[in-house]
Order: structure tokens, then C-alpha cells, then sequence
């Protein structure tokens, strides 16, 4: 930072490391619907976990709600 300016490369260590943020979070939402760690990890910037959860709240197996909003 330079006279409290933030320096472009300090912005994209940023937006990086929220994006890592928000990516483990959404990893951990996955997880706690059933998904094995891999599987949450790779679909967790891919799919709507809201739209996993409700079809899993509704009674779909884990496996077909996964195919289902993919």
C-alpha cells in the first residue's frame, strides 16, 4: 500500500484470497449435504448448493440431486 492507496497486485491478493474464502465455504456447504470432501470441492464453484439442498430436503438421494443440478 502506498500513502494508504492499495497497489493493484494487493487487490488481486485480495480478491484471491476471497475467492478461496468463499469457495471453502461453499465446499463445506456441500460437504454438510452428504457430498464426499472431493466431490464438495470440485462442484463447490460449479453448482447452486441452495438448489442441492432442496432437492435433498425433498427426499432425492444425494447422488441424483448432484446429476440433477449439474
Amino acid at each position: 500500500m502506498v500513502d494508504g492507496i492499495a497497489t493493484p497486485t494487493q487487490d488481486l491478493d485480495r480478491s484471491a484470497s476471497e475467492a478461496r474464502l468463499v469457495h471453502a465455504w461453499r465446499s463445506e456447504q456441500l460437504r454438510s449435504l452428504g457430498l464426499p470432501f472431493v466431490l464438495a470441492d470440485v462442484f463447490a464453484d460449479v453448482i447452486d448448493w441452495r438448489a442441492l439442498s432442496a432437492l435433498i430436503e425433498r427426499g432425492c438421494p444425494v447422488g441424483l440431486a448432484l446429476a440433477i443440478v449439474r
